[in-house]
């Protein structure tokens, strides 16, 4: 038996070849939490993989979604975003329990997922994680975005934030108006120059944050900058 990650009720694997034979790993959650998980399907932005489909007609841009489009007409320096699932109840509770509670083990879910989509996706492309400030660091206890690539990457401390207020503190208005007041920096500039880079973050929100890091890093010679997240 094993113990869900998220419920934490036992539960018992489900049987199939492929795990007998140790050709794929337990699945961490139980069935019922993780039919709760919605992959995104169907029509997704081109830019930022948010589904199409559940959005009305006057929020399209062609294989856009309005946001990014209006993104592009400002000539924000970004390639694109891919995330595995839709940023429901279930996920957002979630990842809550994971950043904000300290139940870091959670990561250890999410990063192998993580690899199968940068291996079809960003082959070749530099992983980065998303930083956080030292004040930040020093109280959550590590660094989410960090630990997502635990097992299939190794972080180069490319980048570093400066202090400011948490982004989940802030509408959609107020986070989109402040990407030209960009917290971040180069910190290791030997490893941007000529480099395809992705970020690598746990929610994909307005963009503002990607957006953010990736205009510092076109500035610095980066060829390319798209990220990976769990959620849109």
């Amino acid at each position: 038996m094993n113990r869900c990650l998220a419920c934490h009720d036992m539960y018992y694997d489900q049987p199939g070849w492929r795990r007998v034979l140790m050709l794929e790993p337990p699945s961490r959650l139980c069935q019922s939490c993780e039919a709760k998980l919605i992959p995104i399907g169907g029509q997704r932005c081109i830019t930022c993989s948010r589904s199409l489909d559940q959005l009305s007609f006057s929020y399209k841009k062609g294989k856009q979604c309005l946001d990014c489009w209006r993104w592009d007409q400002q000539a924000q320096p970004f390639d694109r975003n891919v995330s595995l699932y839709e940023y429901n109840a279930f996920l957002k509770e979630w990842i809550a329990t994971f950043k904000f509670r300290g139940d870091a083990v959670i990561a250890s879910y999410f990063s192998k997922k993580l690899t199968a989509v940068y291996e079809r996706h960003f082959s070749g492309y530099r992983p980065v994680a998303i930083p956080l400030s030292q004040a930040r660091l020093y109280a959550r206890g590590f660094n989410q975005s960090k630990l997502l690539m635990d097992g299939w990457a190794k972080d180069v401390e490319v980048l570093e934030r400066m202090e400011g207020e948490k982004q989940s503190k802030k509408n959609r208005k107020q986070r989109i108006s402040q990407v030209d007041r960009n917290p971040f920096s180069i910190k290791h500039e030997a490893h941007v120059s000529g480099q395809a880079i992705v970020l690598i973050d746990d929610i994909y929100t307005t963009g503002t944050t990607v957006r953010q890091a990736a205009k510092v890093l076109m500035k610095h010679g980066a060829k390319k900058v798209a990220s990976l997240t769990i959620a849109r």
